[in-house]
């Protein structure tokens, strides 16, 4: 007999949730009297790849069985990333299978757990560490080696977002240059989560940052919260239309490392700003634009161009020091030391949330649903 979970979650590929709930429930019928089930849930699936507004659709499961080693987990907060948005669009490079349930990361309360569990009780609070897919639902129930125990007194939004951006500003600071108190770094971008993070994590390690930002109504508001923040200077693109950009960093030093997640002229502004052999770490291209890098740049001045990929650093059998780097981040945000800017949302109104995260209505806060 065909288990429960692959019918209820996995999913066989090419079959629609109206064929796979069925089946799932004939299952339950069966084992309803010998084994532990979670309760039903709620979840955003999508039948096939395409525009999240448009395929996406909340339906009810079905309750899944708690093996032995398994922990369901009731969901507490899910954030609606960019990486979320590009799954379901089929173009990001790593994806679950369709149809799928939606979302990364979360943060949950252990519901119940399988017999062999040891290190989790119900009431813990607990993260997918490395994320996993599937959070976009009211219950989880996944193998106890997914789930990270984190502190309960941890701002809820924060447990719920804290490893893909601001893990991605901690090694990006980390592991491309020795950075020591008193350098500098230049980014682009620097209005997202992951730039805000940036900002705050080298100020407090006594960097100093130099962060660019596009052009805009409300530019003056923007600077004064990004210095609020820890920035040292925040430059808009036009500003920047000089013929020696380095004249504007007063006193700074000239940055050894930039950070790029726009691409296109905004990249190009990053390598302006750094100094003879700095790299540049692609880590994003919003504008959807080549960087392009002039001959001068690379003989003259030796700048070296990186790219960093979250995924991939996860994937390398990293997943004790991923969950040590997420207790430190987390201990920051308790601290108040870590602070960005985001929007709880009832699950219910996962629509509304969905078109603010795909930018329907403006620039709009990180988009974190509650449950």
């Amino acid at each position: 007999m065909a288990s429960l979970r692959s019918v209820a979650l996995k999913a066989v590929s090419g079959e629609s949730w109206s064929r796979i709930v069925p089946r799932a429930r004939a299952l339950i019928r069966v084992r309803a009297f010998s084994a532990i089930m979670s309760p039903p849930s709620k979840a955003v699936v999508y039948d096939h790849h395409g525009p999240p507004d448009s395929v996406t659709r909340v339906i009810e499961l079905p309750p899944v069985q708690v093996n032995e080693n398994d922990v369901c987990v009731k969901m507490l907060a899910a954030p609606i990333n960019p990486s979320d948005i590009n799954r379901i669009e089929g173009v990001y490079p790593v994806r679950p299978q369709v149809p799928a349930i939606g979302g990364y990361e979360g943060v949950g309360e252990v519901h119940s757990v399988g017999s062999a569990v040891k290190g989790l009780s119900p009431g813990d609070w607990v993260i997918p560490s490395p994320p996993s897919s599937g959070t976009w639902q009211t219950y989880i129930v996944k193998d106890q080696s997914i789930w990270h125990k984190v502190v309960k007194d941890s701002p809820i939004e924060y447990a719920a977002t804290i490893t893909v951006n601001p893990l991605t500003a901690l090694r990006m600071l980390e592991d491309f240059i020795s950075l020591k108190s008193g350098d500098s770094i230049v980014q682009n971008g620097a209005t997202s989560i992951v730039g805000q993070c940036i900002i705050q994590l080298a100020r407090y390690r006594g960097i100093h940052s130099i962060n660019i930002i596009r052009d805009r109504a409300g530019s003056d508001e923007v600077k004064e919260k990004l210095k609020n923040f820890g920035a040292d200077e925040v430059l808009t693109e036009s500003q920047l239309e000089v013929k020696n950009v380095k004249e504007l960093l007063a006193n700074l030093p000239e940055p050894v490392l930039g950070f790029n997640c726009v691409g296109g002229n905004a990249a190009s502004l990053v390598l302006k700003f750094l100094r003879h052999e700095g790299t540049m770490v692609t880590y994003g291209g919003m504008s959807k634009k080549p960087i392009t890098v002039s001959t001068s740049s690379f003989i003259f001045k030796d700048l070296s161009l990186r790219g960093f990929w979250l995924q991939r650093w996860m994937s390398a059998d990293r997943a004790k020091e991923c969950r040590s780097m997420v207790d430190y981040l987390l201990n920051l945000a308790r601290e108040g030391k870590l602070k960005y800017e985001m929007e709880l949302v009832p699950f219910e109104n996962f629509h509304g949330a969905l078109d603010k995260a795909l930018g329907k209505l403006g620039s709009q806060p990180k988009q974190v649903l509650t449950f």
